[in-house]
């Protein structure tokens, strides 16, 4: 038996110390630093919370060197920033989908005391998932251990020492999360592209209605000016009922077909305005960023 517990302690010690050089300490906040992934050459992904300035960025790399980092944009619906840094890590392998149960480590790094790790299970997982924040995750995945003030953006890694994503305890008031490897892979591309992630939106604020023959909708409260749906021709207390033939009765219906289509491509609106149906191509426009 103690034979088998020092195995299982030397396997542990070397998972660590293989993820630990893909690991980095972020210095982009004050009192202390999150963690960041040398994602691909040249690129860190940590996690969007902890980046509270966008200048004097540094990061710790695996030797213990400091290097300047800068940011090449964030997303706060998924919760990941991109740092661009002059270093390169090893190739990370990307994990199959894990299942409850299967073992986990979370790993870190901060300046004064290195690697460091936190070992417990993933609790759940389900499929795609809208976070509080508006963003979409591939995979919810859910994680039953310790997530230290610094863990944040760290290397969450299963048994073979594969990737399952990075960790984020902002996401969820439950427990800490794993963003997947395929969420940080395309929102990645995107942020590398353009700077930022491009979501589509209609301009309008909608609640969910029953019509007089039990059919489900959306009435609109609101019509932003000039925005795409007030260019349509869209009013204040029209029901939306199906948008490019899809039926719709809650605003998560709208978002999973924008998502699906490009900013800039027209859908078709089918609405009831004073009891008549009425149709409206909408150009779908790109959300307006937070200042």
């Amino acid at each position: 038996m103690a034979s088998e517990l020092s195995a299982l302690s030397t396997e542990l010690a070397g998972l660590t110390a293989r993820a630990g050089q893909s690991v980095v300490a972020v210095h982009a906040r004050s009192r202390f630093s999150s963690s960041g992934v040398l994602w691909r050459p040249g690129v860190v992904v940590t996690a969007e919370h902890t980046v509270r300035r966008e200048e004097d960025i540094t990061v710790t790399l695996p030797d213990g060197k400091t290097a300047p980092a800068t940011l090449a944009g964030r997303d706060a619906g998924t919760d990941i920033a991109v740092l661009k840094v002059e270093s390169e890590g090893p190739s990370l392998v990307i994990a199959g989908e894990p299942a409850p149960g299967n073992l986990a480590m979370a790993i870190g790094r901060s300046h004064d005391s290195g690697v460091n790790a936190a070992m417990g299970i993933v609790s759940a997982v389900s499929g795609s998932w809208r976070t509080w924040r508006g963003g979409l995750l591939d995979r919810y995945i859910r994680l039953d251990l310790t997530l230290f003030p610094g863990s944040s953006g760290g290397l969450v890694i299963d048994f073979a020492g594969e990737t399952i994503g990075i960790a984020t305890s902002v996401l969820s008031r439950i427990a800490g999360l794993a963003i997947p490897a395929t969420t940080i892979e395309r929102v990645l591309d995107e942020i590398l592209a353009r700077g930022h992630v491009a979501r589509g939106y209609l301009g309008i604020g909608l609640q969910p209605v029953e019509l007089p023959d039990h059919r489900k909708g959306l009435i609109v409260l609101s019509v932003g000016e000039d925005g795409p749906a007030a260019r349509a021709g869209v009013l204040i207390g029209d029901v939306l009922v199906s948008l490019d033939g899809t039926a719709v009765s809650d605003t998560e219906d709208i978002q999973r077909i924008l998502e699906a289509r490009a900013i800039g491509q027209s859908v078709t609106a089918a609405a009831i305005r004073g009891g008549e149906s009425r149709q409206f191509s909408v150009t779908i426009g790109e959300r307006p960023r937070r200042s």
